[in-house]
């Protein structure tokens, strides 16, 4: 059966499609930050539990402060790149999410406990004494199965010569174990998280945003030391990745485009200069470098995701029904949600150093 009769047609869109891209790039990087402080930290605070010592506990109790909100956060700002996708690629991961959807479905749930389980470990950490290793890594196990899926499911959608498999296995149970890019594409993001949630601890010792007792100068020192080492351990992830793509998509990245071999190399550049400035401590140095990384990284995905659909859609494909009404009335809205939250946010920070005081 020829793979493009399995994908329907794409819905039309209000305004031209470069709006959406713009958008689905922006929020994506606001997501992207708070998922990876939100899953890397509750690995760190797991990590840190098991080391028994008095500040690895202290280090794991203050993380354990900051994630119920990392948690809200990432999943608020996930809606809206993930509602961009389906704008923009509706016709496939609508019809990747089917081929999973029983997976798909039991993320709901699981989030719901994995948020409570955060909650009990913030407000009862005193009491719990073992109960917090059962806790943190409820919470890490459930956080790692949604990141897994979420990743089979952006490989799924890029491979509709897979949808084939639905035939054999109409279930909804379908997971794409056999793709040899899925492996390294999961592990380069939960890497990936561990390392920015390294340099979120040491920020937080840098401004001093510390509720707990734990030491300023050890949470910046264990930030940095997660954040440099996870950094290392993801460029060696990353080159495996790249490897384990599809040749004519690898060498988009290696000649064949020069806009993704420039990324690829400036990738590799700021990658290197992340460990040196990591391994010296500088935080905020390795904070600009690390937000340029990211977007780095996030332009080099969505680079893989147009090669791999290239044979079957190009967004410039896409018919427009003009009506603006519904853009504008997201950007006024999305813009005064960041404020609303700036505003919060400097209000949860003045009740912390008044309790400080």
């Amino acid at each position: 059966m020829n793979p493009a009769a399995l994908i329907p047609t794409p819905d039309a869109i209000p305004v031209p499609w470069g709006w959406f891209y713009v958008l689905l790039m922006l929020t994506f990087l606001l997501h992207i930050l708070v998922m990876n402080a939100m899953l890397g930290g509750g690995i760190i605070a797991l990590i840190s539990l098991f080391r028994k010592d008095q500040q690895s506990t202290l280090l794991s109790k203050e993380i354990g402060y900051k994630w119920p909100y990392t948690i809200a956060f990432a999943v608020n700002l996930g809606v809206a790149p993930l509602l961009f996708v389906q704008v923009l690629y509706g016709h496939f991961i609508y019809s990747s999410t089917v081929l999973m959807a029983v997976w798909w479905f039991s993320i709901f749930g699981l989030l719901i406990l994995a948020y409570y389980s955060a909650y009990i470990y913030d407000f009862k950490f005193d009491n719990l004494g073992n109960l917090r290793v059962f806790l943190v890594g409820f919470s890490v196990l459930i956080l790692l199965y949604i990141g897994f899926l979420f990743s089979n499911n952006m490989t799924l959608m890029l491979q509709p010569e897979k949808w084939q498999a639905y035939f054999d296995n109409t279930e909804g149970t379908l997971i794409l174990l056999s793709d040899s890019s899925l492996l390294p594409r999961y592990l380069h993001f939960v890497v990936g998280a561990v390392a920015v949630a390294g340099l979120f601890l040491a920020l937080i010792g840098h401004f001093n945003f510390i509720k707990s007792s734990v030491d300023r100068e050890t949470l910046i020192s264990k930030g940095m030391k997660y954040f440099t080492y996870a950094s290392a351990i993801q460029i060696l992830i990353g080159f495996w990745f790249l490897m384990a793509l599809p040749k004519k998509i690898m060498m988009v990245f290696m000649g064949a485009s020069t806009y993704g071999t420039a990324l690829l190399f400036i990738g590799i550049i700021l990658g290197f200069l992340v460990l040196y400035v990591g391994y010296k401590k500088m935080v905020m140095v390795s904070s600009a470098l690390t937000l340029v990384a990211l977007i780095d990284m996030i332009f080099m995905r969505d680079l893989v995701r147009i090669a791999y659909l290239e044979p079957y859609f190009n967004l410039s494909e896409l018919v427009v029904e003009p009506q603006y009404s519904s853009l504008n009335f997201f950007l006024i809205t999305f813009v005064l949600g960041l404020a609303l939250v700036a505003y919060m946010l400097k209000l949860a920070l003045g009740c912390r150093k008044e309790v400080t005081k």
